[in-house]
């Protein structure tokens, strides 16, 4: 659980990360921001509240996790907290070095370090880093001359963070707990911010195992039973997330028999599950605790909809037994039959 209801913002430098493509460089602030509180206020709005209930990653090297440049710099400031603009400028330069796709835009890039927030109930320290690159026009309208007068002007709005990170002070051991946010770059070209910049990998934890399965379960859905009619590919798929809704810790055994049911279904599961962990390089456990939020998140993407030709949805939420899908044979066209008791 992230709880950001006390925190405080005591350090912020800003740096300027021009476009590599263009050769912009950079334009690196040699004092750290002074804002009041009323600014401060906003800053803590923009930076903290698009982190909701989410999976964590942590940061990853190859070889040695005291290579992760991220990662070193942040342990840096975490240990003294008054070298946040030496170490920010090291980031901003890491980040610079990381953004020669084409695609990455140029923008600033805000290094933050909050005090008392609060991770599965322990106080930590968080070191925030965040890149603005969209700018949206703006009216000012202000008094003049016994009228008014009205300019346009561009800005940043604090409504929407573009990328962002929280670098949470604890099991530094492990590579911290960390949070990501891009909402601009969602080609896989173009992931530099979590991958080339970040260099972090989903953390182990509920969340991701229950994350997991439930993808597990609309690729099997889907790739295992090409033969399988809709409604039946849809019906595995909410019997699934039925299971997770109501459960609170996961186990293969009684899974596979309340969700596969048929001894054939649970033999092409067994082993689509053992292809799709290795293609995927995803660990899939077979006993774990159930993250709800993970559930909720997940239910958001599942489409539980058959689509007929451009005329009808139907929308599939369970007693698979109450629809029926046929064929007529007098004008050879498919059919599907609703059984039901109440019109609404």
């Amino acid at each position: 659980m992230l709880n950001f209801k006390e925190a405080q913002l005591e350090k912020l430098a800003v740096h300027f990360i021009g476009s590599v493509a263009e050769q912009e460089g950079m334009k690196l602030s040699k004092s750290l921001v002074d804002v009041d509180s009323e600014v401060k206020s906003l800053l803590k709005n923009y930076f903290l509240k698009p982190f909701k209930e989410q999976g964590l990653y942590t940061f990853h090297h190859e070889t040695d996790l005291a290579l992760n440049e991220i990662f070193h710099y942040a342990s840096s400031i975490f240990n003294d907290p008054d070298s946040l603009l030496l170490q920010s400028v090291n980031m901003a330069k890491h980040l610079y070095e990381a953004s020669a796709h084409p695609m990455i835009k140029p923008g600033e890039f805000y290094v933050a370090h909050f005090e008392e927030c609060v991770l599965n109930g322990e106080v930590v320290d968080v070191l925030g880093l965040f890149k603005s690159e969209n700018k949206e026009s703006y009216l000012k309208v202000f008094p003049l001359n016994g009228g008014y007068e009205v300019e346009k002007d561009e800005g940043i709005s604090i409504n929407k963070l573009d990328k962002g990170c929280l670098i949470f002070n604890t099991e530094r051991e492990t590579g911290y707990r960390v949070a990501v946010i891009d909402t601009t770059n969602k080609s896989n070209e173009a992931q530099f911010w979590k991958n080339k910049f970040l260099n972090v990998k989903p953390n182990a934890d509920s969340y991701y195992h229950t994350q997991n399965y439930i993808a597990l379960c609309k690729e099997f859905a889907e790739e295992a039973f090409p033969e399988a009619d809709k409604v039946d590919k849809i019906d595995l798929v909410n019997n699934a997330v039925t299971y997770f809704s109501k459960n609170d810790s996961f186990n293969i055994e009684t899974f596979e028999d309340e969700v596969m049911q048929e001894a054939g279904v649970i033999e092409r599961f067994q082993n689509f599950k053992d292809s799709f962990g290795e293609a995927e390089n995803m660990p899939l456990y077979d006993e774990f605790e159930i993250s709800k939020q993970a559930v909720k998140q997940s239910k958001r993407y599942i489409r539980s909809v058959i689509k007929l030709d451009k005329n009808f949805h139907v929308y599939v939420h369970g007693n698979r037994q109450n629809i029926v899908r046929g064929y007529d044979d007098q004008t050879g066209m498919n059919t599907y039959t609703l059984y039901f008791k109440e019109e609404s």
